[in-house]
Parts: structure tokens; C-alpha cells; sequence
């Protein structure tokens, strides 16, 4: 059994939904979760909020938390997760948010900085990861680590 048919044979058997607010990945999670048959059982929406005012609109993420640590920071995604899991009502969120490259990187923040966040109704986590690769791997692998992430949540809570 693959990660995603984990993933949704769990939250089928759960009776849960996941949502997703994506930025660098700019929809590739909620395509990944919706690419096999049945996914509206535990999938209903996602939200692509390239923009940091999509971010404010959609899921609600303060715009003072955007200016003080801009939008690849611990505290961005986690109020995109919690945003997204309000807004959609679901039982679990994953956000991300990072540099894709080839450009935006900085010293402090190199191309292939990608933040991470999951929200459950009781919690929040947020993780950082660096990919190396091109633009589409570092977009690639950002999806897989997010479905991990989940994938590890479900495997340890019953």
C-alpha cells in the first residue's frame, strides 16, 4: 500500500477530512490527495495562497505576522494551517510554505527553505525542512514530506 492510499484508507475508516494552504507548492498537495478515486471522501477543499494577501483573505494569517517574519517562517504556516482548518471545518490541515527557487533565496532563508504545518483540532506543528534540487524537485519533495507528515500522524494516533 502506497503512502497516499494509506492516507485516505485511514481517513475513509476515520470519517475525517484534511484540507490543505499551500504556497510554494501551489496546489501539487491538494492534486496529490485528490489524484485517486474516492478522494472526496476525505478531501472537500484546499486553498492556494501564493500571495501573502491570499494568505490574510483565505486563511486568515495576520498581516503583522507576515511583515514581522515573512512568509516562509514557523509562524506563517502555522496560522495557515489553523486558518485552513477553520475555514474548511476539517479535522486535519497541512500548510507550506517555502522557496521553490531559483530565485528569493537569502542567507538566512537559501532556496529550498520550506516550512511546514499541521493542525488537528486539538494542536498545532510546524517543521522546517531544506530540499536540494531544481524547482520542481524542491516542489515535489515538499509535497511527499507534507503527506508524511500526515501519513506519521495517523500511524500514531488512534
Amino acid at each position: 500500500m502506497t503512502r497516499l492510499e494509506y492516507i485516505a484508507s485511514e481517513l475513509i475508516a476515520r470519517k475525517q477530512k484534511i484540507t490543505c494552504a499551500e504556497s510554494c507548492t501551489g496546489g501539487l498537495l491538494a492534486a496529490e490527495l485528490t489524484s485517486i478515486a474516492g478522494s472526496s471522501a476525505f478531501f472537500e477543499r484546499a486553498y492556494i495562497t501564493y500571495s501573502n494577501q491570499a494568505k490574510e483573505q483565505l486563511v486568515n494569517v495576520n498581516s503583522d505576522t507576515l511583515r514581522h517574519y515573512g512568509a516562509v517562517s514557523e509562524e506563517v504556516v502555522r496560522e495557515m494551517a489553523l486558518g485552513a482548518l477553520i475555514a474548511a471545518k476539517s479535522d486535519y490541515a497541512l500548510s507550506i510554505s517555502g522557496i521553490a527557487g531559483p530565485d528569493g533565496g537569502t542567507a538566512d532563508k537559501p532556496v529550498g527553505t520550506v516550512w511546514f504545518g499541521f493542525a488537528t483540532k486539538q494542536r498545532i506543528w510546524a517543521k522546517q525542512y531544506h530540499f536540494k534540487g531544481d524547482r520542481k524537485m524542491v516542489r515535489e519533495q515538499a509535497v511527499q514530506y507534507a503527506l508524511a507528515i500526515l501519513e506519521h500522524y495517523l500511524k500514531t494516533t488512534k
